[in-house]
């Protein structure tokens, strides 16, 4: 759910945004500029409601943010190889790391937060940031391309196995081993993800044409969705919605797919006595007869509704939320525009576009202007007097954090409560500033 531009040209749309997420549960957007970052709430369709901005840390190119809390990890281009984290409403950083090579992906839940360089993984407990595992038997790696269960219960990785083949590495982020490889695709992977309950993995290869669904933890297939058959594209985003009966899948074309995750009996009824049902017959006998790459694209499903964008060619990436009691279709774009659809979750066909939020300068809508206008610094957060108490919600949560002295909901993580205090900061920043070179466990 993260999109990055490592090299985007001076000026012009893809200078716009030089990244942009969604958080783990589609709840907030996060995007990253030359001057900043800034957070969003994703709770309403109308307008969208800026949770925090800075400017403290210039030409951010990963911000992640951590559920709807106020941790934030961001990592700048001027030093590409550290991780900050942060408490954005304390105004604090938490800690910073250091790493051998320059960090292109980073992902969390309440329990782990990876970090992907080229040819490695590193694996933090993100309770005291203490680094748990370095896996350095990867291939290659230049994307950063890797997946983690959100769901802490389990805290599943998955990554490429291979240079040349679409081979997923399932890892358990508990145990700290490898669980299964995955024969995902006859080419190179570019893009996996996990389901909300960490019990599914979808997959495409860099053709884009197939997107496959295999069950967690035994890798056995249980989907196949064609994207198209005409022309190859690049995936940049996969995501399940939270309830898992979806799958959406975005790309540099002008077409978002959605695909329905439902198992078709095999003991169908009898076709009605028609000529479209006699041909229907008659083209599922002949796919036992044809070669098995014709016969597998006749069996795999097709969309079950799409959105059309009015680009392409820019990157962007997709979600599935509830927003107002109401399923809808997200969808970010580089050039800092936010496209909300409705769904239509019995019977498909075209989402609707009901509303694009752009990065405008007119006071009529500075307000949901995604680009940095002024936001805040940590400093300026800082000298500002505490409006804490009047807090409702409790905890390390909604608000942007939590009162002094006040402990961590249990459900914010796996296991303990946390304090969370001036004086002893979550995670003990006094163990989370340093280098990760060979520190801990490799494999």
């Amino acid at each position: 759910m993260e999109a990055e531009a490592a090299d985007g040209p001076p000026g012009g749309v893809e200078a716009a945004l030089s990244c942009f997420s969604f958080n783990q549960d589609c709840t907030s957007l996060a995007i990253g500029t030359k001057a900043g970052y800034k957070l969003f709430s994703l709770s309403s369709v109308e307008q969208l409601d800026q949770v925090h901005g800075s400017n403290e840390i210039p030409d951010v190119y990963i911000v992640e943010r951590l559920f709807s809390s106020s941790l934030v990890v961001v990592v700048s281009h001027t030093k590409p190889r550290q991780m900050n984290v942060y408490h954005f409403k304390k105004g604090t950083e938490i800690c910073n790391y250091s790493y051998s090579s320059n960090i292109l992906s980073i992902r969390l839940n309440r329990q782990r937060l990876l970090v992907c360089l080229e040819e490695a993984i590193y694996i933090h407990n993100i309770k005291d940031m203490k680094l748990l595992k370095t896996i350095l038997d990867v291939p290659a790696n230049p994307t950063g391309l890797c997946a983690l269960s959100i769901n802490h219960s389990n805290s599943y990785v998955a990554y490429p196995g291979s240079l040349t083949t679409g081979e997923i590495v399932l890892y358990d982020g508990h145990s700290l081993k490898t669980v299964c490889t995955i024969a995902a695709h006859e080419g190179t992977l570019a893009a996996i993800t996990f389901n909300a309950s960490g019990s599914k993995l979808a997959s495409a290869s860099e053709k884009g044409t197939v997107i496959r669904v295999f069950s967690v933890p035994d890798g056995q297939k249980l989907y196949e969705f064609r994207r198209g058959m005409k022309r190859y594209v690049t995936i940049s985003s996969l995501v399940f919605s939270m309830d898992s009966q979806f799958l959406c899948a975005s790309s540099n074309t002008e077409t978002v797919h959605i695909f329905k995750l439902e198992h078709v009996t095999n003991s169908r009824p009898e076709e009605p006595s028609t000529w479209t049902g006699y041909m229907g017959k008659m083209f599922m006998a002949a796919s036992n007869y044809l070669p098995t790459q014709v016969s597998d694209m006749m069996n795999q499903d097709r969309a079950f509704a799409t959105g059309r964008l009015n680009f392409s060619g820019q990157r962007n990436i997709c979600t599935l939320s509830t927003i107002q009691k109401l399923p809808r279709l997200l969808v970010a774009s580089s050039d800092g525009h936010l496209y909300i659809y409705n769904l239509d979750p019995q019977d498909g066909g075209e989402c609707v576009l009901i509303k694009t939020h752009s990065s405008g300068t007119t006071e009529e809508n500075k307000e949901n202007d995604l680009r940095p206008s002024l936001p805040q610094s940590y400093a300026a957060t800082v000298a500002r007097p505490s409006t804490s108490s009047a807090s409702t919600v409790p905890g390390y949560s909604e608000d942007g954090g939590a009162l002094r002295g006040e402990v961590i909901p249990e459900h914010e993580f796996a296991t303990g409560p946390v304090c969370l205090d001036d004086e002893n900061e979550f995670p003990p920043i006094i163990l989370c500033r340093g280098s990760q070179k060979g520190k801990t466990k490799q494999s």
